[in-house]
């Protein structure tokens, strides 16, 4: 495929300068345009270029969302350096691995975080970023001036920094007097930034994305979802997240869209009270907010007077009772369901806006294959369940500083996804290959079973998984997070199962909870209940 552009740098200097005046960010009661957002990417990078940093280089960002967490992304990539935006639900050791595994230089943070980083001396990082202000209990550094380029020398010597560490506030960087020195020289083949997968097994991996999966994730969905510059994208899943930061940052970015930035998802009616003001055409969820969104009483005039003409939704596969209640309140708009993953940059397919398949997420994006194999690497015939693998512009490099050898097979992406496809093409997500269970040696699907716990309207969360017994053996468990107010018993729960699946499908236990553990887009952590299933054994 080719791609208009090396970088997004250059793609931002383009839009500022054809569209000078349009909207970039609404951010509440205030309105960033492109010239004034590249001129505030340009100051910021310009300081981040003083202080040493240089193509290749990492700067990792802890920043909740915001204007300053756009600007941040922009001005790191604008030097050819490497993004590295962390989870914001972090704890500090979680965070000091990654600052650590990727070689961080320098530290985004915003100020809210300064309890958690008390011992932000042990991340061995000598250059600390705050937003919005430096916090009590750290040292701010000098004013910024003319002359501070100079201070710099001392603290980036000879590519390495020194012993001194340095707070400074976001809000000096704004003003920094040197803008950006030259071009971005970064091409498609350059890093553009390191997403963490979300560790539920074992320790974070850095997926390496390049400009050049960038291009071909945006290109492809900006087609599919005809995407354009009319367009305004609202934002309150959290930004350093793959599929948002991507398709609902850098996109809209690139067609000279509008970012409506809402900066947190509670409360929710906020969501909704933005996405109906500032007049939002593509809103993008996870399959909590979309059952959420069903199953609550939407206002009417929200109803009505929304311009909303697209739902995208990612992380994971929605159950048939969402999409039921949902497109039975909005039979005006779309509801599309996508996949991918963040080592695929991180779209791989979606739903065709002209075409659906119910349960289906669609067909491949543009240039994109994909493949059904088995454990041999064998590809299997039409609706045959087996691992889905992905090839195209959009895989990754690799996991930093590991061996790929095992995830990367002649350019093949081993998603650790299984699905299968029909006669037309369009993918179905069955499992995840490491949730599939069996038991007496047959494949059972959680997702199956799931899918028809959801159908009571007592339910508002559920998951099942498969915990091993003395036999090496393993047995069906379902954990019910049930609605406000409402009940239901085990033994009703289990006559209802069993109407509609198979004896050996039916879980050993039911365990009722009161909020299931998720990670930050909304998916049931499956390892923690694992985990805590082992102490009711």
């Amino acid at each position: 495929m080719g791609y208009k552009y090396q970088n997004l740098y250059e793609n931002l200097t383009q839009i500022a300068k054809d569209k000078p005046n349009a909207v970039a960010i609404y951010d509440d009661k205030i309105k960033l345009c492109y010239d004034e957002l590249k001129t505030k990417v340009d100051r910021v990078a310009g300081y981040l270029e003083s202080i040493g940093i240089r193509y290749g280089d990492k700067v990792a960002v802890l920043v909740t969302n915001s204007q300053e967490f756009i600007i941040s992304y922009y001005a790191i990539t604008a030097l050819g350096a490497v993004a590295v935006p962390i989870n914001t639900f972090l704890k500090f050791d979680e965070i000091s691995y990654i600052v650590k595994d990727c070689e961080a230089k320098v530290l985004i943070l915003s100020s809210s975080y300064a309890k958690e980083l008390k011992k932000a001396n042990q991340l061995g990082i000598h250059h600390f970023i705050w937003v919005s202000d430096v916090p009590n209990g750290f040292v701010k550094s000098a004013p910024l001036d003319k002359t501070y380029e100079e201070e710099a020398e001392s603290l980036y010597l000879g590519g390495e920094f020194s012993d001194d560490i340095k707070h400074v506030s976001f809000a000096e960087l704004l003003e920094f007097p040197n803008a950006i020195s030259h071009e971005c020289k970064a091409n498609l083949d350059d890093l553009c930034h390191i997403i963490y997968t979300s560790g539920t097994t074992g320790k974070p991996k850095g997926a390496m994305i390049t400009y050049k999966n960038i291009y071909s994730n945006i290109v492809g969905v900006s087609n599919r979802f005809k995407a354009s510059s009319k367009d305004r994208f609202v934002v309150f899943l959290p930004m350093f997240h793959s599929f948002t930061l991507t398709t609902m940052v850098v996109l809209p970015m690139h067609v000279g869209a509008s970012v409506i930035l809402v900066k947190s998802v509670f409360p929710f009616s906020n969501v909704l009270k933005q996405t109906l003001l500032k007049r939002a055409t593509i809103f993008l969820g996870v399959p909590a907010i979309y059952t959420a969104i069903g199953k609550a009483k939407i206002p009417w005039y929200f109803k009505w007077f929304n311009k909303v003409r697209l739902f995208v939704c990612g992380a994971a596969p929605l159950a048939q009772q969402t999409i039921d209640d949902f497109t039975q309140k909005f039979p005006r708009a779309k509801l599309i369901e996508g996949y991918g993953l963040s080592e695929c940059s991180p779209v791989v397919a979606s739903n065709l806006l002209e075409k659906q398949k119910l349960l289906s997420v669609g067909k491949p994006l543009d240039g994109y294959e994909i493949k059904i194999v088995n454990d041999e690497m064998m590809q299997l015939s039409i609706g045959e369940v087996g691992e889905i693998i992905v090839k195209g512009d959009c895989v990754m490099r690799g996991y930093y500083g590991l061996d790929n050898s095992d995830t990367i097979i002649n350019g093949w992406l081993k998603t650790g996804d299984l699905g299968r496809v029909d006669g037309d093409g369009f993918i179905y997500i069955v499992d995840r290959k490491k949730d599939l269970i069996i038991s007496k040696g047959i494949n059972i699907y959680p997702r199956e079973i799931e899918e028809v716990i959801y159908q009571r309207e007592e339910v508002e969360a559920c998951a099942v998984i498969g915990i091993s017994d003395e036999h090496a053996d393993e047995e069906v468990v379902a954990f019910v997070q049930l609605k406000e107010g409402m009940d239901i018993e085990e033994k009703e729960l289990r006559a209802y199962l069993k109407k509609y699946l198979a004896n050996f499908k039916i879980p050993k236990n039911i365990y009722f909870s009161e909020e299931l553990p998720r990670n930050a887009t909304g998916k049931v952590l499956k390892r923690v209940l694992k985990e805590q299933i082992k102490d009711k054994i």
